[in-house]
């Protein structure tokens, strides 16, 4: 491939919009250098607003891995990071932090046309990268042991230690601050990263590295790799010389992971799938909860793990509820993010004709579809807010994940019942509760299968709140103070004097 400048081709003014031109080639980065890959092969970037080629990226697989945890390894067994003070290693995330913000509009713009956000969206993903990079940049000196007691002439110590090369999967939703938050808890406490970027949204994770790199971070401490989880996936989780996995994605790709780590007994975090639901009792604020209902279940076209897919309501206000939700979808404009629409498309036409086909099954199962169902006819990947209302908990549209913009609306007579419709999936992500009665809403929370629980509202909480499953919605926690745990082991040591 000829050599190009790194950031952008060139830059045009549209109003008052600086757009920058999507660079049409992206190397891996390995070891501190750019580079393509060993056989040639490169993967087709398609924007989804329009079905068109915009980039490519050169194809990672397995010779780019053993590169890549190589260069890792030496990373960690030369303590480049562990010989930084724990402060040195939080400025690090600050000075990455910082070169984000110069970098703020291309990464808005790729994410309009790489991952199909809308602009606004954009740069919400990096000002969110930043608050994880500072906040763990932050906590990187407050992760301490302690001394314990064990009478005269004995000092006994406890020390956090890294596990050593940490190898970490990102999804296509959120690749950027999804992969800043586990690479910053991973540097910060010393451990050194391989991460494969996901193959349909890999670009922004590339301008990542690059702050990575003018920000000083010793070479071979972060690595990316973008290639299919057929093969760059599967080489990272099985390789001899890994220590520690960090995957979010499906369940199904979650247990290949876990079948791999298994063979050599590595430690995991795993984030997998929701099917999370939001239970409206017969005295909630319907229109507070079709808005943030609405809001749970269509924010990036539904492509999120912790969506509001599931609407759990009283069948006394069941009707007034999809009403108001409805008049919400219908409020919503679709389109590409550059056209600053409400809601963009789903990432690709395989995800779109996946979605669709679940819709029929609904249909076929004898659900109502209330609105939407089909596609738009137009250029790209687009499915309309789309609502399923007669659904009975056992049919497979309230079992298995859309992961797009669809709602199923089941009806409930009474609180044990509503439980029992909201932990009735294998799923245990997140869940919701709408009331105005406190005690209720504590009791239901008491009883609800999920790791996070969000009440008259959706997505309640933030950086500092840990978030991950319970079932087979995963295990161990992201964000927080509590996801720094996640990437340490204790050592004891003992001294007798």
């Amino acid at each position: 491939m000829q050599d190009l400048p790194w950031h952008v081709i060139s830059e045009q003014k549209i109003g008052c919009t600086v757009v920058a031109e999507i660079r049409p080639y992206w190397r891996n980065f390995i070891d501190g250098e750019w580079l393509d890959s060993s056989d040639g092969r490169s993967i087709p970037i398609v924007d989804p607003g329009n079905g068109k080629l915009i980039s490519r990226v050169a194809c990672g697989g397995a010779v780019e891995i053993d590169l890549a945890v190589a260069a890792a390894r030496r990373c960690f067994q030369e303590r480049r990071l562990q010989s930084l003070t724990p402060a040195a290693r939080g400025e690090l995330m600050f000075a990455i932090a910082g070169e984000l913000e110069t970098l703020a509009d291309e990464i808005a713009e790729l994410e309009i046309h790489d991952n199909g956000k809308t602009r606004a969206a954009g740069y919400n993903e990096v000002k969110l990268t930043q608050r994880y990079l500072r906040y763990y940049g932050g906590m990187a000196d407050k992760l301490e042991g302690r001394q314990i007691p064990l009478g005269d002439n004995i000092v006994d110590y406890t020390i956090r230690m890294p596990y050593g090369v940490s190898a970490q999967i990102v999804p296509w939703n959120g690749p950027l601050p999804v992969g800043a938050r586990s690479i910053a808890c991973a540097v910060v406490t010393g451990n050194t990263v391989v991460l494969k970027s996901p193959e349909d949204s890999p670009l922004s994770l590339f301008v990542l590295a690059q702050a990575c790199e003018r920000a000083g971070v010793p070479k071979g401490a972060v690595n990316i790799v973008c290639g299919y989880g057929s093969e760059a996936g599967a080489a990272l989780v099985s390789h001899k010389d890994i220590d520690h996995i960090v995957f979010t994605g499906s369940v199904a790709t979650g247990k290949s992971v876990l079948r791999a780590a298994a063979e050599r007994v590595i430690p995991c975090v795993m984030e997998l799938g929701g099917k999370s639901a939001a239970v409206a009792y017969a005295d909630a604020d319907l229109d507070n909860a079709a808005r943030n209902v609405a809001r749970g279940i269509l924010h990036h076209a539904g492509q999120i793990c912790s969506a509001a897919s599931r609407l759990v309501a009283h069948r006394s206000i069941v009707g007034p509820l999809v009403e108001k939700l409805k008049a919400e979808a219908a409020r919503r404009t679709v389109g590409p993010g550059a056209e600053d629409c409400d809601m963009g498309p789903v990432i690709s036409e395989r995800q779109l004709q996946r979605i669709e086909a679940l819709c029929e099954v609904g249909v076929a199962e004898g659900a109502t579809l209330a609105t939407g169902g089909k596609r738009l006819e137009r250029e790209g990947f687009f499915l309309p807010p789309t609502i399923f209302t007669d659904v009975r908990p056992d049919m497979r549209i309230a079992q298995e994940e859309f992961f797009g913009p669809v709602l199923v609306v089941i009806p409930f007579d009474t609180p044990e019942e509503a439980i029992a419709i909201a932990n009735g999936t294998d799923y245990g992500l997140a869940a919701g509760i709408f009331t105005r009665d406190l005690k209720l809403a504590l009791w239901t929370a008491d009883r609800l299968v999920a790791g996070q629980v969000y009440v008259n509202d959706w997505w309640v909480g933030g950086v500092e709140t840990p978030f991950g499953g319970t079932r087979r919605s995963g295990y161990g926690r992201e964000k927080g103070q509590e996801a720094l745990l996640g990437y340490v082991q204790t050592k004891n040591v003992g001294i007798k004097l």
